[in-house]
């Protein structure tokens, strides 16, 4: 599943520079850092919300893009606060469904589907940003900057970071050169083996 052809032109048209960022096949924030060897902070993490707005009590709730760093948390009290909302809950799949969305693989690009976006002021500090282009195998690595000038979102405090270190892979010891390996018969402990072979050795250096 590739990058969305709809969001390339899109930004093209734009005329927004952008990298194309293939990957093996990941379905979170955490593993797309791992894979790539990227910091957290570098990376958006994109959630869909539906939000109940005061004026629209009659006509039902708006959905919105949620996007913060991949190191927070989204508190949707915060999201409720920001957009001034009644009320802020996470949109179920059917929703996701509904705009030809998949969940684990968003995009910030709202404006493509009718969708407003609200984006974490605490993004704002990250010059270049990897964000989600609907897929799970590529993203895309562009200025934050020009993400904010084409989508126009609701700049807030939207969530809460929490502490979360990148495992990095454990290094294999190579074995040492000089390492010496003791061979025992089975049921003979190793020192029995070695005492039992020093005194072959006494008795040899006698004769």
């Amino acid at each position: 599943m590739t990058a969305s052809k709809k969001i390339l032109l899109h930004l093209g048209k734009k005329k927004v520079k952008f990298e194309v960022v293939p990957h093996k096949t990941v379905f979170t924030a955490y593993d797309l850092a791992q894979t790539l060897g990227e910091k957290l902070d570098k990376i958006a993490k994109t959630l869909l919300v539906h939000v109940q707005l005061p004026e629209m009590k009659k006509q039902g709730k708006q959905t919105y893009l949620v996007v913060v760093p991949a190191t927070y948390y989204v508190d949707l009290q915060k999201v409720r606060k920001s957009l001034k909302a009644t009320k802020a809950e996470l949109a179920p799949e059917k929703v996701m469904a509904k705009f030809g969305l998949k969940p684990g693989a968003l995009s910030p690009f709202g404006s493509l589907r009718g969708l407003g976006v609200v984006v974490d002021k605490a993004l704002l500090r990250t010059k270049d940003v990897i964000v989600g282009a609907e897929s799970f195998t590529e993203h895309l690595r562009m200025k934050m900057k020009d993400l904010v000038a084409i989508e126009t979102p609701v700049i807030g405090v939207l969530g809460k970071k929490h502490k979360i270190k990148i495992q990095k892979k454990p290094v294999k010891k190579a074995k040492g050169r000089g390492s010496i390996r003791i061979k025992t018969r089975p049921g003979v402990p190793a020192k029995a083996g070695i005492h039992s072979k020093s005194k072959k050795m006494k008795k040899s250096n006698k004769k």
